[in-house]
């Protein structure tokens, strides 16, 4: 499982771009290992991402906007950052 990001675990901006993404996936009738599997990212860390402990990269994020078939952009105005 991977460790969180102990710098940003838990930062607002993270936890509201985690809900976000959680969101999206739900609202797109997707289970977290299927989003993952499309964003070529391992489930755990995808896990973690949802829960605000890590601090995604820009192509990771990109990757899963994509996967929820919107927009990196959307994606962000969602998290309301």
């Amino acid at each position: 499982m991977p460790v969180a990001s102990p710098q940003h675990a838990d930062h607002p901006a993270l936890v509201a771009l985690g809900a976000a993404i959680r969101q999206a996936r739900l609202e797109k009738r997707i289970s977290q290992e299927e989003l993952a599997h499309r964003s070529e990212i391992d489930r755990s860390y995808m896990s973690s991402i949802e829960r605000g402990q890590q601090n995604p990269g820009i192509a990771s994020v990109l990757r899963i906007a994509a996967a929820l078939e919107i927009t990196g952009s959307e994606l962000l105005a969602r998290a309301q950052l």
